[in-house]
């Protein structure tokens, strides 16, 4: 199947003879590192005056879709054609690498490391300029510039650059979408215990601080972390902590019905007296009792 041609509709394709055809797919097999990697004749376009681009077939591995584009220009009055360049092109159906992304815009946070310095840029849509960074309004009355204190000091505004709504809009995204939003795993565990009821649940201030806090719960994996209100997980000051299971099941004792039982009555034996046990004792030590004799 002949592959389709890259070229703009304004360049016009043109009929070539066979001798330039053979004299352009000479000059690629001089370029390329096999005979093979140059396939059939696609077509020629004209890109300019006396100048055509020739199309083959690219057989290379890898560069499936791709074409060999060769430049060749033909001298009228000598009536010769001289190749200017050539280059391996990718039609509309090629196999292309991603598209380039700066550094800045596909790095992760999960790739920075703790010696990273990033910095920020100075027109960081995400940051807006704080109380310090301008020059404080002296024009403000004596009650007006203590309200406008007070606030500051409320708000922690007192800061050459802060958090602008852009800046706070797309972290809450990011901390709400996150692993410690509402769609996570343990917030279905938590069975509607949710982290804006959980006595470990420390509220952050500001607008965020609407939506978002921190945990405390040492036992919680959320622990130290930014969680939703409406987070949770089996760690909640209110769920009661599981009954231990047994380690194994003892079962009912049960009595065996079918078989009789017989007692047998034994009559029981007389421990000897003191006496008899000394007469005992005599008896082990003579070598022949029937000798005893008793004395009078």
């Amino acid at each position: 199947m002949t592959e389709q041609s890259p070229h703009k509709s304004a360049d016009k394709a043109v009929e070539v003879e066979q001798p330039v055809i053979e004299q352009a797919r000479l000059a690629l097999l001089d370029i390329a590192d096999s005979a093979d990697h140059v396939g059939d004749f696609v077509g020629a376009w004209i890109v300019d005056s006396n100048v055509l681009d020739m199309r083959f077939v690219s057989a290379l591995k890898g560069y499936e879709g791709w074409q060999w584009s060769i430049t060749m220009y033909h001298d009228i009055q000598a009536d010769k054609w001289t190749v200017n360049e050539s280059s391996l092109v990718p039609t509309a159906g090629a196999l292309l690498a991603p598209e380039w992304i700066p550094w800045k815009d596909r790095l992760l946070p999960s790739d920075i490391s703790p010696t990273d310095v990033l910095g920020t840029e100075p027109d960081d849509e995400r940051l807006e300029q704080g109380v310090s960074g301008g020059q404080a309004s002296d024009s403000f009355r004596k009650t007006e510039v203590e309200e406008y204190t007070q606030i500051v000091e409320e708000l922690n505004l007192s800061r050459s650059r802060v958090l602008s709504a852009e800046g706070r809009a797309q972290t809450a995204e990011r901390w709400y979408n996150g692993p410690h939003g509402p769609k996570s795993l343990s917030t279905r565990v938590a069975a509607g215990k949710t982290c804006q009821t959980c006595g470990f649940f420390v509220q952050l201030q500001g607008e965020l601080g609407t939506m978002f806090g921190v945990c405390a719960n040492k036992w919680s994996q959320d622990d130290g972390r930014i969680v939703s209100l409406d987070h949770g997980c089996g760690e909640h000051s209110d769920i009661d902590p599981p009954e231990p299971s047994q380690l194994w099941i003892q079962p009912e004792p049960t009595v065996d019905d079918g078989d009789d039982i017989i007692i047998v009555s034994r009559p029981r034996v007389a421990q000897p007296t003191a006496e008899e046990r000394r007469i005992a004792d005599i008896l082990e030590d003579v070598d022949n009792p029937d000798d005893l004799v008793d004395e009078e």
